[in-house]
């Protein structure tokens, strides 16, 4: 079987697509020969916006530096391969159907979820591929994540918290601030983002808890955009930086916290970690594929952000583009906050088409998005794809700013058939 093949059979071994608990991880973990404890020094990084972003960031700062570098990151965009980065390249073919078939084996038919058995297949992956670090994004929430299982990481990080996937991890934020806080280790320093000051004093109650360093953001470390550049400082000193790659004030924030952590790592690429770092569909602009022969004068933005933070974090972002008439393209899944994550965008666009996301059975259906869309004060119609939405915009305005957003699956299609 190939590995599409067997992930589907992954998919199958337990009812839940999401059931929080550490115990099938640390079972089957056990009985794979615990790679969690053989893998490189680990960086650890949780939140809800940011994660992916930081991580890139630090990836970059260290491969500047000629460290080797595992990478794990969830969910994926075109294929699985994207998740799994051994020692700096996108694990193969025949190395993920390799661990993903002894993971099956051992596993023995037991239930257990299909994030929980892949995050084993990479671990094991991981383990057996000589590298310097280790860089370990979050799936979900923190304390009971796939990833929580390493018991001693050389660093953890947590980015901007903000509510997200509240059934799962609670309707507040202090509650969802004390699932992310379930990183830390005792001893461990932490990279704390900007917060809330609700989910910083849950943070530095863990800590104290954990006799864990803080390195929080505001307080040790300010990183700030100043004259068209960006600056970071620290106990050890000033850094007078150009704006990181990734588009967005928010990747201020981001890169500060990557800075941060290569200094604690004792690499000084902090230029080479905002300009290098790549990160798909975070503020992407298309530039080859059907979308693009489409629609030739106009500019096409791809961007995954899928909550409230993440659509006043794009509204940002697209104040700093020259102007230009903004069509929002959006497909989201019907567990996210549409109203709230359109509500910052809503003054900005001319016009908003909803597209239910291909095969996903949990996405919102057009009208459902039109609808949200128009209960913000937005004029807003429907299509039956995105390239229907694309190609009537085209003839409403050539020169038109269509931004293709709401969600990393959708994102992903658009990717798998634009890239």
């Amino acid at each position: 079987m190939n590995s599409d093949q067997l992930l589907e059979k992954m998919g199958q071994l337990h009812p839940k697509v999401m059931d929080l608990s550490l115990g099938r991880m640390h079972r089957l973990l056990e009985a794979l020969g615990n790679p969690e404890r053989k893998l490189p020094p680990v960086v650890h990084i949780a939140g809800t916006n940011g994660k992916g972003s930081t991580q890139a960031m630090i990836r970059a700062g260290l491969e500047a530096a000629g460290h080797t570098v595992h990478a794990y990151t969830s969910p994926h965009l075109a294929r699985f391969h994207e998740r799994i980065r051994l020692a700096g390249s996108l694990i193969s073919e025949g190395d993920l159907v390799a661990v993903l078939r002894e993971t099956m084996e051992v596993n023995a038919g037991e239930p257990i979820t299909y994030f929980e058995i892949t995050t084993c297949a990479a671990m094991l992956a991981m383990s057996r591929v000589e590298a310097d670090y280790t860089l370990l994004e979050v799936g979900l929430g923190g304390r009971l994540d796939t990833t929580n299982v390493v018991e001693a990481p050389r660093l953890t990080i947590i980015t901007p918290i903000s509510l997200d996937h509240q059934g799962y991890l609670g309707d507040t934020l202090a509650e969802i601030a004390g699932e992310k806080a379930g990183i830390l280790k005792r001893g461990v320093p932490c990279i704390v983002s900007p917060q809330p000051d609700e989910v910083r004093d849950v943070i530095e109650a863990k800590a104290a808890e954990m006799e864990a360093r803080l390195l929080i953001a505001g307080q040790d470390w300010h990183s700030f955009e100043e004259r068209g550049g960006m600056v970071y400082q620290d106990e050890m000193g000033l850094l007078d930086l150009p704006l990181p790659a990734l588009i967005g004030a928010h990747q201020v924030e981001n890169a500060g916290a990557a800075i941060c952590a290569l200094r604690i790592l004792g690499v000084d690429t902090a230029e080479a970690a905002l300009l290098k770092a790549e990160w798909p569909a975070r503020m992407q602009k298309l530039k080859h594929g059907p979308l693009i022969d489409a629609a030739p004068q106009a500019e096409l933005w791809l961007d995954g952000g899928h909550n409230p933070a993440a659509g006043k974090a794009l509204a940002e972002a697209l104040t700093r583009l020259p102007e230009r008439p903004l069509y929002m393209v959006c497909g989201m899944l019907n567990t996210k906050d549409i109203g709230g994550y359109l509500a910052p965008l809503a003054a900005s666009a001319v016009k908003l088409t909803g597209v239910s996301i291909p095969d996903e059975t949990a996405t919102l259906s057009a009208d459902e998005i039109c609808a949200a869309a128009q209960a913000e004060g937005m004029v807003a119609d429907t299509a039956k794809s995105v390239a229907a939405a694309v190609a009537r915009i085209i003839a409403e305005s050539p020169t038109a700013r269509i931004l293709l957003c709401g969600s990393l699956y959708l994102a992903g299609r658009i990717l798998q058939e634009n890239s």
